[in-house]
């Protein structure tokens, strides 16, 4: 990973929290996703397929979907034309937010790494065949096995919800790692299925430090930082993203782009999701990552060009923010290798924008956001109204009133009554501020 030019004034903006636009100059824009990773990612949505059985099985709330792992996409359009966020094009948000269970875009990455060591474990020792049928992995003699595993993650929150949800659901020991300063009820809501949980005092990357010390010869250790089995997992949301704007009649082409905005933390979700829309849309879409000021980790690890991971801290930043699932101090190195070339850009958010963002969304559209959630609203903002924004648009050809921007909100449906009300009024602020 080398750069082909000085970054040097993006990083005093990262040092000194002013938010910024970084457009990647490594983008290939022709360039396609390898046969191993088309591959990762076809084995990924077949494993969820033959999987939707069990998983309507396990959870009520699938039922509707008969197992099916997927979240609306919702119009826009009213955000998009208010201010201050006004900007040309369609708008749209990707609900992950509501998927199912779980309540965060972690789901389709957490799920499929326990479903796909579920499915060893049975094969292993002879409890499923390749072609059985997924529902004897909630069958006795797989909870039985199941159970003399522990499966250990360290997380900012919504990975633990989804891992130590299924893992439970299974009959697994699980055990997730967080920093003490992560939400508590997320805490509460894995303690409530009998889930563990271990706190911190450091902050996301000593918890991913500890958990994987602390591995036993019969624990699976979920490795956020770099676990190709999430990666993949998250990559075939892209699918589901195809089908859902040809429903609504988007084309997406060379003259009807689709320009995608995605919260990154430690990188896993959105990497995968941009790989995924990249093997799909080729050079028709442009994909983007919205970090906080204090956590800007996976735009300092792409700018320093280094081999080696590289912490915020580096520079002098303290990896605090209300966005607490993006509050990652240092990047998969996993990832940035593997979008290096296929990631259009990165911008930042500051805490305040974050709250503003949810007050815009509940004010336009009618439904709340957690902070990490409306981290990526600005992303059209920052093209058409900034003259970094114009060059890009105008290097790939991009007609603003043609294209199609999709939001990607990542959590929030899960938050409970009380910290719903913390965060309404924070947006309530947030709106007469903008009114005044």
């Amino acid at each position: 990973m080398t750069n082909s030019k000085d970054y040097s004034h993006i990083i005093d903006c990262l040092r000194t929290k002013k938010r910024c636009l970084w457009l990647n100059d490594r983008l290939s824009p022709n360039y396609r996703p390898d046969q191993s990773i088309l591959a990762g990612i076809a084995d990924a949505g077949a494993r969820f397929k033959r999987c939707e059985p069990l998983l309507a099985e396990l959870f009520n709330e699938l039922g509707p979907t008969d197992g099916r792992i997927e979240s609306p996409l919702t119009d826009a359009g009213k955000l998009a034309a208010c201010s201050p966020v006004t900007a040309p094009g369609a708008w749209f948000i990707k609900r992950d937010d509501l998927l199912p269970v779980a309540g965060s875009i972690k789901a389709r990455g957490g799920f499929h790494e326990v479903l796909a060591y579920a499915e060893k474990l049975a094969l292993d020792h002879g409890i499923i065949s390749p072609d059985s049928d997924r529902h004897c992995l909630a069958g006795e003699a797989a909870r039985e096995l199941f159970s003399a595993h522990k499966i250990l993650v360290g997380s900012t929150g919504n990975l633990g919800l989804a891992i130590g949800t299924l893992s439970a659901a299974l009959g697994f020991r699980s055990e997730v790692h967080m920093s003490a300063d992560a939400r508590q009820w997320k805490k509460d809501r894995l303690l409530a299925r009998g889930v563990a949980v271990v706190e911190h005092q450091g902050d996301y990357s000593a918890a991913v430090a500890t958990a994987r010390s602390l591995m036993q010869e019969s624990d699976y250790f979920v490795d956020d930082e770099a676990s190709a089995l999430l990666f993949y997992g998250y990559a075939t949301a892209a699918l589901e993203l195809k089908m859902q704007l040809h429903a609504v009649g988007r084309k997406v082409d060379s003259q009807t782009p689709l320009l995608v905005y995605l919260p990154c933390g430690v990188g896993g979700a959105p990497g995968g999701i941009t790989v995924g829309l990249k093997a799909i849309f080729g050079p028709d879409v442009h994909c983007f990552f919205a970090e906080p000021v204090a956590s800007p980790s996976m735009l300092l690890q792409l700018c320093s060009g280094q081999m080696e991971p590289v912490s915020v801290a580096e520079i002098g930043l303290d990896n605090k923010t209300e966005a607490d699932g993006l509050a990652v101090g240092q990047a998969s190195l996993f990832v940035a290798h593997r979008i290096q070339e296929m990631l259009a850009g990165v911008f930042t958010v500051s805490d305040d924008e974050l709250y503003e963002n949810m007050a815009l969304v509940e004010k336009y559209l009618g439904f709340l956001l957690e902070p990490s959630a409306a981290a990526g609203l600005r992303g059209p903002i920052w093209l058409n109204e900034t003259e970094a924004g114009w060059k890009y648009l105008k290097r790939h050809q991009i007609v603003p009133d043609h294209a199609t921007h999709v939001i990607w909100a990542t959590g929030g449906s899960l938050v409970p009554e009380l910290q719903r009300i913390h965060y309404r009024s924070m947006a309530e602020m947030k709106i007469r501020s903008l009114e005044c």
